[in-house]
């Protein structure tokens, strides 16, 4: 079994190196910016040992995670000596191979390992980690080790290419990120008839986990539901005026959305053509 080390222990670097020791992985060493964050993670993780710098975790690890904020990875990598054949590995998002080239140039093999998933605190990262789809980049046995790892954690990985990261990530953000921002607009509106936000959150989280169940059960487009799934032009209708008196700003909102739901609202077969082209004429006017 690999000797791996973290450079890098905030959530996502202390959510893998946890999950991975109790997978039967041998976590060895971790560095961080301040030494008492390197040693919470040593702390929670049995045989590892924190260090002051990140050369140290280098030289005592077969493969590095480097999981600091992503605009530190590529001085990181910069700044460590590495060693022919060793394995170094970022958990961005958004970033392909590139910003590892010095330790590539030094002989090293080089991956991402980023996992498709919200970490909001540590005990809810090391909650959520098994399970996730995580997207990989390597070559060679690096990659191979990835997907074990990936398998190990019970979930499942898609591999990229150097192109894909940025929109695979922006899709993240769609998906997970803006999905709160909707929520928290949700709430806004349940203020104006007098629930507070804590309130009206709670009252929809059965909406949303019911949301969320369809959409795992029954996939797109047969888990949406709602008037633009039914071609309910009144209803809309309804909602553009209400909005319009009491929350402009949200408009062109909803009718952007809207619009992004027609086509899957026509491919569940709800509605027609012609009942789509109707409901696009309506929020392009109003937007």
């Amino acid at each position: 079994m690999l000797k791996l080390g973290f450079i890098g222990a905030g959530t996502v670097g202390t959510a893998l190196a946890v999950t991975l020791k109790a997978k039967g992985y041998e976590v060895v060493a971790v560095a961080s910016r301040s030494k008492s964050s390197a040693q919470r993670l040593a702390d929670a993780v049995p045989d590892c040992q924190a260090y002051e710098d990140k050369q140290s975790v280098a030289d005592a690890a077969e493969l590095v995670f480097i999981t600091t904020p992503d605009d530190a990875i590529a001085q990181v990598a910069a700044e460590v000596l590495w060693r022919e054949g060793q394995g170094v590995v970022h958990c961005s998002g958004a970033d392909s191979l590139d910003i590892l080239q010095p330790a590539k140039e030094a002989g090293a093999y080089v991956g991402s390992f980023h996992p498709l998933q919200t970490f909001a605190d540590i005990p809810q990262a090391i909650a959520n980690l098994p399970g996730s789809t995580f997207a990989i980049e390597g070559k060679g046995w690096l990659m191979e080790e990835l997907r074990g790892m990936a398998q190990a954690l019970g979930g499942s990985w898609v591999e990229l290419k150097a192109g894909d990261k940025v929109l695979y990530h922006a899709a993240a953000v769609f998906a997970c990120n803006y999905a709160v921002a909707l929520v928290g607009l949700a709430t806004e509106l349940w203020q104006t008839f007098g629930v507070s936000r804590e309130e009206a959150t709670q009252a929809l989280i059965p909406l949303l986990r019911g949301t969320v169940s369809n959409i795992e059960r029954l996939g797109l487009p047969r888990c949406l539901t709602g008037p633009i799934a039914r071609g309910d032009i009144g209803t809309i209708r309804k909602h553009l005026v209400a909005l319009g008196d009491l929350m402009p700003s949200l408009v062109p909102v909803y009718c952007e959305l809207g619009l992004a739901t027609i086509p899957i609202a026509l491919h569940k077969g709800g509605i027609d053509e012609e009942r789509a082209e109707e409901l696009r004429k309506l929020l392009v006017e109003v937007k």
